[in-house]
This record gives structure tokens, C-alpha cells and sequence, in this order.
């Protein structure tokens, strides 16, 4: 039995990074993102997270203690404007000291780490009202930003360091300033590429170079941060705000002083690989990507998943298990056409001597109504190519058995020995794109279809559950294989016989399929939205016996209702994806019912290639429940990665997905 969770409202190292300076407030996401309304503005009694239990004390907004202040107690590197000078040892420490402090209470950080620009009256209005003193800089933070002078971080990179232009804007370099990083205008509870410049302003920064960077342009660089606190400091003294000093300084020695003494500290190497001592998410989110969707057979050496790429090992670190070789290798791409016929012909006569690649048109790209019979015949003469290329012939079997001899012997009426050329052997074919999963679902359901002689509606449901795959289709190609089933599976090597006379009814699931699935996470486990959640019979034909629904009910029949039993629904009310509401205080609920069930939730997971995207408070709540874990355990709290961090590293991953 397994359960929906719905929630609802609205290798070598990558090289992937977020420059803040560049991004557009207002991204648009593209057809991988799904649009997540807000929700209703919540009223005045439920902005703030609910009052704590009696026993409960009200959260500290004291700023935490750090070993780099009060600065005093180092040496100046630059006295006006003052920079101090730390070892490479002290760096470490104070970033450990930070990540074993406890984290700000999310109510006392919220909604400035949403940005909060005086000019964006729309986002102004939703999270504060008349309430100006929320835009103030919470005085409760106090963290450590770690910047690179030179800002190549492609190299020489420490835990958590970002670039320069990340924090500071372009303009007179004798008086500097922060990014001015809140949103102008559009409204958004996804801010997450502002957050390293946000959080810069309320920390002490550590400038560090390596071998290539001239001690004069680290010095330039920490002077003009330490200009843009000051700058900072007094625009907010002078809005009145309680605003503690931070400090900057420099690290003494080079790069290598911390590849030789503090390893574990270090991201990038000198020679630009990743040390895998710091959690890259963005290499981590490519081998879970790779693991979910790993390569496997759906059709006899017809097998389906990723792109093979040798620099993305297993979480372990250890090499992986080397893939079946491939003599094929198909790639859904949005720009593909189907092939001519005769480039099929020549990779056919070609792929027995070298590996043969080719491209097709990915899921999505075949529109109906306005498709023509010119993309579906192209589709139907894939499937046979495919299908003719990875099956022996019964001659050639019949002839030579399991050898390898490419020529068999017969004798005519004469006795005379004629040599009979047999056709070539069967080839092992990857259908493949970069995440395994998203843009090869077309061309994997037609030709599933096509080799078994199967309805649309069956193809789906078989090859999710008897082939473990997972996979995203778009509603496009739920129309063009509906309608064109009847032709797949007249054209089926089974042939007319396994016709029935008329093609049974069509599911009521199938009409209300917008295309995916929801994604298995584990065995026992899916993830989807509120359109899986409210298609009972597609849940039944999963499997899905028990749904958890986060902030809106699902819509069921009555009698649908009943049949399920109410014990096999939790509904989390009172809880909008608006970025205001708490979820911590329901986190634990929901884990006791996740035994057997679907989840349906519109939180950033990712469900491969779709990202279903988390608001920022649910992923610093999330931060903040991991230490409340780590304090039930009997553990000390400590972060891996910092807020900044993770929320830098999540706007990268978004990054090829918005335009």
C-alpha cells in the first residue's frame, strides 16, 4: 500500500553558480515549473507563527555570540576603513562556532528575508500591512559570509564562499554599497537567490585569495566591504533600527594554507575539483536525478534513463558499476526532428562498429490538434526502426543459435554449398536524456505501446509499475497518443491479432490526466500535487491506498469517500503556501501518518526534472526542525551548511529552469 503527500496553495565540480547581480526579480518560470498560487492573504490573527505553548519561552532576539566581535582583539590590516586580519584557523572556527548556534526563530527573521523594497507595494501589502517596522533588519542574526577576492569559484573555492559582485553593486568604487537585492516589484515566497547578499549584510565577512590573486586586490576588495557595512550601518541607525556592528577581515597566507592544515574546510580543490568534504547539492541533486532514474530495460534491449555521464558517481564516492554498452544512443531534445529515413539506414548499417547517436523530438513537442501526419509517421517509423534494430531475426536464430557467424550455408538440389548473408545481430538501445526522465516520455510510452499492443491508459500504469519508471508527460502528448492508439496498435509486430474488435473505453483517470505521475520516492511513498490527489481511480490504479493533503482538502465523490475510509486521509488545514503560515508545528503529525501513502504537495522537492518548489520559510523551518532532531536525539546542533548557503545553492539548481 502506498501514500499520496499533497500539499497545496497556490563529477569534476559542476561550475553551476548564482550570481545575484544577474538574476531578474521577477524570473518566469518555464514548462518544467508549475505555477503555485499563494493562496488567500492570511488575516491579521494568523500572520505570526501561533503562540508557543505556556511552557514555552518567547525566541531570543539577541544576536549570537561569535569569536569576531567585539574585532579588537585582532590585528588591523587597514585602518581606514578598518579590516582585520585572522589565521586560517580562526576562519574555521568561526564558522563552526556558527553552525553549532542555534538558528534565529523563523517569526523573528520573517518577512525581511522575503525582501521587503519600499517601491514593491504588492509584496509590501501581502506580508506587512502598515506594519513598517517589519522591513527593519532583524537585529537577531549573526552570521559569517565568506567571500573570494578574484570571485573564481570554479577553483580554489572554501565551504560557503561566494563571489564579490554577489554582495556588492557596481558604481563608485570610493563609496560602495550593498546590492539592493529585494524584489522592485511581482510577488514571491521563492526568494531564495537574494538570500546570500541578505544575510551578508547581517554578518562579519572573511575575505580569502589564492596563489593567483595579487595581495593588492584582496585588500581592495575587503576595504570596500568593509565601506559598504558602514554604509549599511548608518542607513539603518538612521531608519532608527537597533543595528549591530560586523566587521570585516581578511585571512592571512593563501588558499593552500587551508588545503594543507583545515581539508575538511575546503569545497573546491586547486585544481578545480570538488574535495567532496562540503556538501555540493547541486552534484548531489545529479546522482539522486541518476539513481531515480538509473537506466533499465522496458523492451527487449530497448532500455530508458539519463545520459551516460562517468563524472557523476554514487553518493558513496565509489566508482559506480560500469552501464551496459550501448550501440545506440537516442536523445529526446526540444530542438530534435525526426530523423530521415536515411539516416536511420546508416546508423543501422554503422552502430555494429561504433557507437551510434541520434536525436528525437522530446515529450511536448508533437502539439496536437495542429500535428501533422508527417511528426506521427515520424514517430511510428521510430518504433519500428527501434524495434528491427533490438530484435534478433527467427532466421538468423535458426541458423546459428547463440554464435556469431554473420553467414550460413545451405545445400541446394545440385548439392552445391550457397552462402546466405543473415541480417545483422540485435543492438542494445538507450532512449536518454539529461535527467532520464522528462523529455524521453513520449517516445518511451509510443514505442511501449507499440512492442506490447497496448491501450494508452495501460501503457502508462504498466510502465511506471512494472518497469519502476518514472515519468513526465505533458497534457499534449495525453491527447496525441489518445488519439492515435488505434494506429500504434494496428502497426504492433503482434500485429492485428491482438486487436479486439474495438479498443475498450478509455479510464475516467485518463481524462483527467494532465500528462505526469506522481513520483515515487520510495517504495512506499509519492509525491504529487492537488490534481493526482483529487483522481481517486488513478491513485487505485497506482496503488495509492492513503493520502496526506496539506492546506486544501481533496474533492471526492461521496461515495469514493467512503470506499477509502476516513483513516486514510489527513488533511492539514489552516496551512497556505504563502510563505507566512508555519509548518513545524505540524511536521510531526504528518510523519506519524506516513507509513503507506501518497503525499500531494506543492513543496521544492524535486520530482526529477519539475521542480515543486518550497517557499522560504518552509525550507528555514525545516533548517530549524533538523536541530530540534538533533536536540531529541541527544545530539549537539550542528548545520552542515548554512542558511545563505543552502539557499544560494537552491537558486542555482532553479537557475536552468527559469528564463
Amino acid at each position: 500500500m502506498a501514500t499520496l503527500v499533497v500539499h497545496h496553495p497556490p563529477p569534476p565540480h559542476s561550475g553551476l553558480s548564482i550570481d545575484t547581480s544577474a538574476i531578474k526579480t521577477n524570473a518566469v518560470p518555464n514548462k518544467h515549473i508549475p505555477y503555485c498560487s499563494p493562496g488567500p492573504a492570511p488575516t491579521t490573527g494568523t500572520l505570526a507563527t501561533p503562540p508557543p505553548t505556556p511552557s514555552s519561552a518567547e525566541p531570543l532576539d539577541n544576536p549570537p555570540k561569535s569569536i569576531l566581535h567585539p574585532a579588537d582583539a585582532y590585528a588591523k590590516a587597514s585602518r581606514d576603513p578598518p579590516v582585520y586580519a585572522i589565521a586560517a584557523s580562526v576562519v574555521k572556527e568561526a564558522v563552526n562556532q556558527i553552525a553549532t548556534t542555534p538558528l534565529a526563530d523563523p517569526k523573528l527573521v520573517f518577512p525581511w528575508l522575503h525582501g521587503l523594497h519600499p517601491e514593491n507595494h504588492i509584496q509590501q501589502a501581502f506580508f506587512i500591512a502598515r506594519r513598517k517596522t517589519l522591513r527593519r533588519t532583524p537585529k537577531c542574526l549573526r552570521g559569517v559570509t565568506i567571500v573570494k577576492a578574484g570571485g573564481d569559484l570554479s577553483k580554489c573555492k572554501l565551504k560557503g564562499a561566494i563571489s564579490p559582485t554577489e554582495l556588492l553593486a557596481t558604481g563608485d568604487e570610493q563609496d560602495p554599497m550593498f546590492l539592493d537585492t529585494d524584489p522592485k516589484e511581482g510577488f514571491s515566497i521563492r526568494n531564495f537567490h537574494i538570500q546570500a547578499a541578505k544575510w551578508a549584510m547581517v554578518s562579519d565577512i572573511i575575505v580569502y585569495k589564492d596563489e593567483a590573486t595579487p595581495v593588492d586586490e584582496l585588500k581592495d576588495t575587503a576595504e570596500r566591504l568593509s565601506r559598504a557595512q558602514k554604509r549599511y550601518r548608518e542607513k539603518n541607525i538612521n531608519a532608527g533600527a537597533d543595528y549591530c556592528e560586523f566587521n570585516t577581515f581578511v585571512a592571512r597566507g593563501d588558499f593552500e594554507d587551508f588545503e594543507d592544515e583545515l581539508s575538511d574546510f575546503v569545497a573546491v580543490s586547486s585544481e578545480g575539483k570538488a574535495t567532496r568534504a562540503v556538501p555540493d547539492l547541486l552534484l548531489l541533486e545529479r546522482q539522486e536525478m541518476c539513481i531515480m532514474s538509473k537506466a533499465s530495460e522496458i523492451a527487449h534491449n530497448v532500455w530508458l534513463g539519463p545520459t551516460p555521464d562517468s563524472s557523476v558517481l554514487p553518493i558513496s564516492g565509489k566508482p559506480k558499476k560500469m552501464e551496459p554498452e550501448f550501440n545506440v544512443l537516442v536523445e529526446a531534445s526540444d530542438l530534435a526532428r525526426p530523423p530521415e529515413s536515411s539516416t536511420l539506414e546508416s546508423i543501422s548499417k554503422q552502430c555494429g562498429s561504433s557507437t551510434q547517436t541520434l536525436e528525437f523530438p522530446s515529450s511536448g513537442s508533437i502539439m496536437p490538434p495542429t500535428w501533422s501526419h508527417t511528426e506521427v509517421d515520424g514517430l511510428l517509423e521510430m518504433c519500428h526502426w527501434l524495434y528491427t534494430l533490438s530484435n534478433s531475426s527467427s532466421t538468423r536464430d535458426t541458423a546459428i543459435g547463440n554464435g556469431d557467424e554473420q553467414e550460413t550455408s545451405e545445400v541446394d538440389s545440385d548439392g552445391d554449398i550457397q552462402m546466405t548473408k543473415l541480417p545483422p545481430p540485435p543492438r542494445k538501445i538507450l532512449i536518454h536524456c539529461t535527467d532520464g526522465y522528462t523529455e524521453t516520455t513520449l517516445l518511451a510510452l509510443t514505442y511501449f505501446m507499440f512492442v506490447e499492443c497496448i491501450p494508452v491508459h495501460e501503457a502508462w500504469v504498466r510502465l511506471h509499475c512494472e518497469k519502476k519508471r518514472n515519468f513526465f508527460a505533458y497534457p499534449s502528448d495525453v491527447s496525441l497518443l489518445t488519439s492515435i492508439q488505434p494506429r500504434i496498435m494496428q502497426e504492433s509486430p503482434r500485429g492485428s491479432r491482438c486487436i479486439p474488435s474495438c479498443l475498450p473505453e478509455d479510464p475516467p483517470w485518463l481524462k483527467r490526466l494532465d500528462g505526469s505521475l506522481p513520483s515515487r520516492v520510495t517504495p512506499y511513498m509519492y509525491l504529487g500535487n492537488l490534481t493526482h490527489a483529487n483522481n481517486p481511480d488513478l491513485l487505485t490504479a497506482l496503488g495509492i491506498k492513503r493520502v496526506l493533503s496539506v492546506g486544501e482538502p481533496v474533492s471526492w465523490p461521496k461515495e469514493k469517500l467512503a470506499s477509502w475510509g476516513t483513516d486514510h486521509f489527513l488533511y492539514v488545514d489552516r496551512v497556505q503556501d504563502n510563505g507566512v503560515d508555519p509548518l513545524t508545528e505540524e511536521i510531526d503529525r504528518c510523519l506519524a501518518f506516513i507509513v503507506n501513502l501518497i503525499c500531494s504537495c506543492y513543496v521544492r522537492a524535486r520530482r526529477l526534472n519539475v521542480i515543486i518548489q518550497p517557499h522560504l520559510r518552509f525550507a528555514y523551518e525545516l533548517l530549524k526542525w533538523e536541530e530540534a532532531q538533533q536536540i531529541k536525539r541527544g545530539k549537539p546542533i550542528r548545520r552542515e551548511l548554512e542558511w545563505a548557503t543552502i539557499a544560494r545553492e537552491i537558486a542555482a539548481m532553479n537557475k536552468p529552469y527559469t528564463r
